[in-house]
Formats: C-alpha cells, structure tokens, sequence
C-alpha cells in the first residue's frame, strides 16, 4: 500500500502527525489487518477551509504514487482540537469524483 494523507490545515500547529505515522508503522487504527508493506508518499494539508486545495493535493499524492488517500483523523474525528471538519463529507466527494476507482479511501488514522 502506498499512502498519501491528507490532514486538516487548522490543526498543525497541534499535531506534528506523529500518531499518524505510529499508526502506519505498526499497522494499527485504520492500517490494522493490512498485509503489505506499507509506505508514505505524502502528508499535506488541505489547503484550508472548505477544503480548497484537497482535489489538487490528492491528484498529486496519486501523481507521485499513492494508490490510497487517507484522512487523517483531525478531518472526521477533530483530534486534536475537538472540531471535525465540517467539509469532511463533500471534500471526499469531491477527491473521490476526480481521482474515480484510481485510488482506495482511509476515513481516519487513528
């Protein structure tokens, strides 16, 4: 598997996304019951709200080699800061119109 995740822009001055990258590491959260190996190929924001840069960035997490875009868990949860994104929804609509059957989707990290 190789993953691109998108995470919301509101959070980074929190979350430097370490558990994220636990997560993928020891295939726990969203990664568990994965086989194969598993490698990053990008993690970015969303370009800010509603979302305005989310189609573009994962055209180009999949342009550089990820066959599956994961949100990471600030997006549907809200972790850190106890506000999911409240364009959660119509962002994966969004990505998944565009990018079609190309890639697989993560709802959260962790």
């Amino acid at each position: 598997m190789k993953v691109g995740i998108i995470r919301c822009q509101q959070t980074e001055d929190y979350c430097p996304g370490t558990t994220d990258f636990y997560m993928i590491r020891e295939k726990k959260g969203a990664f568990e019951g994965v086989e194969e190996d598993i490698e990053l190929v990008g993690f970015i924001n969303c370009g800010g709200c509603p979302a305005k840069k989310a189609v573009l960035r994962a055209r180009e997490l999949v342009r550089r080699g990820a066959d599956t875009i994961a949100f990471a868990s600030c997006i549907q949860k809200g972790t850190p800061i106890g506000y999911p994104c409240p364009f959660a929804k119509k962002m994966k609509e969004l990505i998944a119109k565009d990018l079609g059957d190309r890639v697989k989707f993560l709802d959260y990290t962790h």
